[in-house]
Order: C-alpha cells, then structure tokens, then sequence
C-alpha cells in the first residue's frame, strides 16, 4: 500500500518503521526535516516537505504528534493532510489527543468523502521500538478493517472500542490506572526504603503476587536506582491528565486520586523534572 506517516518523534520513527519493514511504500514528514531525512537513510521511502505532500496519493496517513493543536496543524490548511488526502482514504490519528477532536477530525473527513480514526497507543517507545503497542481505535467498523491489518505491523492488539472519540476516551481510561498504579508503587518502594528493606528482594516476592503489574515490572528496579530518564515523560502524562481532567468535568466521573497524582507532576515540573519519567513520582516521597 502506498503510506504516510506524519510525526516521528520517539514513538512515531519506529512505527513508521514497521510500515516499511512490512513492504509497504511509506511517504514521512516531519516538523524538523533533518529528522525525516535519516529516517529515509534508515528505512527507505520518501521524506515530503509538507503534510499535503505526505498525504497526496496515500491510501492511509499515519499521524504521531503532540496534542490536538499539532493535530489540526497538520490536518488542516493549504499545506496540511486533509487538503490533499485522496477520496476514500483514511487518516488515522495516533496522538494522545481529546475526544472532541477526534469527532471534529471524523466530521470534517466524512464531510469530504474521507475517512478518521483516533487511534491512541499505549506500551511507551519500548513498545513502538518492538512492535508490541496496545492500539485503542474509534470509528467506522468498516473503515476500521481496512486499516487493522497495517496496524498490527507495530500493535500487538489492535482494538475497535466504538465510534469516533472511542479510543482516546479509552486511552483517557489508561493514563487514570497508570496515574494511581505508579503513585501506588512509588509509595510502596519508599516504604520499603523506610522500613530498611532490600528493595530488589521486595520487588522479587510481591511481584509474584496481587501486586503485580507492569509498573512494577518495568520500573520498580529503576525507581530504586532514581533512573528516570527513559520512557514516557512527565510533562507529556500533564498534558493527558489535563485532558482527562476536561473529559471529567464534562461527564461528571470523580478522579480525585487521579487530580492529586496530577499536581504531584506538576511538582516534579516545577523542578526541572518535566522530562524525567513518569516513575520518577518516587522523588517526592524519598529527599
């Protein structure tokens, strides 16, 4: 299939990868172009100076960036996707972004004759890196079909939860459990610290029970070594529960754990902390 992906950043580059190491023709463009020019020195294809460059003559067009006003810079206007996106094609929205522009986004390609998924991941860019993202995906079952099989290339599930807006509510859903799983963990490892415990020994025993998760698995051991310049990053998870926080006002669900873990974050910004991980939660509980 002819491709296109926009946005390859930490986890956009490797699933634009997979595109291509699945045999497909894939067009990139990036906001900084140098950044597009060695992804095509590593995987082959084409870089496009603009979105609308990207998206001429592709059957699907990939998007990966940072919030919906980088969604709509991309999606709309002279040089964007939507200006140039065949009829019948499909955009698919990978961006943690909110669900009323997922809606805005379907509206807009349906009122053209194309076609809109909001599909968030979830797995960091470990996940992108290895092919095993979770893929939570609103819209069209139809639509849905067409583009499920190319998703799979770098998600290991691949999941239509409703119509549009769907996936990035279940997305919302994800970041609310992370949130109190990681303050949990980080209570739990200072604890430890506290109670003169060997952290690793703690982790060997309680993760084979009730406590487990992948938290806990991938980042207890390097919340005890105060390693946090990896994964996914604070200032990013601000901005997804600043969404949250939006959605939740509007459909009256209670998150007060989840507000509390978010002005923790915010502290941990506040201390120059905004690209640290987000398990870096810990640092608050152990100076």
């Amino acid at each position: 299939m002819k491709l296109a992906f926009v946005g390859l950043g930490v986890m956009g580059a490797p699933m634009a990868g997979y595109l291509a190491k699945g045999g497909h023709q894939v067009t990139v463009y990036n906001r900084t172009a140098d950044r597009a020019a060695r992804w095509v020195d590593r995987h082959g294809g084409t870089a496009a100076p603009t979105p609308a460059a990207a998206a001429d003559g592709a059957e699907i067009v990939f998007v990966c960036v940072g919030n919906d006003d980088d969604v709509r810079g991309v999606a709309y206007g002279d040089d964007g996707i939507l200006a140039t996106l065949p009829p019948d094609a499909v955009l698919v929205d990978h961006t943690t972004a909110s669900a009323d522009l997922a809606r805005e986004l379907d509206a807009r390609a349906r009122g053209a004759g194309r076609h809109f998924l909001d599909a968030p991941v979830s797995g960091g860019q470990a996940g992108a890196e290895e092919g095993r993202l979770t893929v939570m995906v609103g819209g069209d079952p139809a639509v849905f079909a067409r583009a499920e099989p190319v998703m799979a290339l770098y998600g290991r599930a691949v999941t239509l939860m409703g119509p549009a807006g769907a996936g990035q509510l279940t997305k919302m859903v994800n970041q609310i459990c992370i949130a109190g799983l990681v303050q949990g963990l980080s209570e739990g490892l200072a604890f430890a610290q506290r109670a003169g415990l060997d952290g690793d020994r703690v982790l060997d025993v309680i993760s084979k029970g009730a406590a487990q998760s992948w938290q806990m698995d991938n980042r207890g051991r390097t919340m005890l070594k105060d390693a946090f310049d990896f994964g996914f990053a604070v200032d990013w998870m601000r901005k997804d529960l600043a969404i949250i926080a939006d959605e939740a006002r509007r459909n009256g669900a209670r998150i007060p754990v989840t507000a509390l873990v978010e002005q923790f974050y915010r502290a941990i910004s506040a201390q120059g902390g905004g690209r640290w991980d987000t398990s870096s939660l810990i640092t608050l509980l152990t100076d």
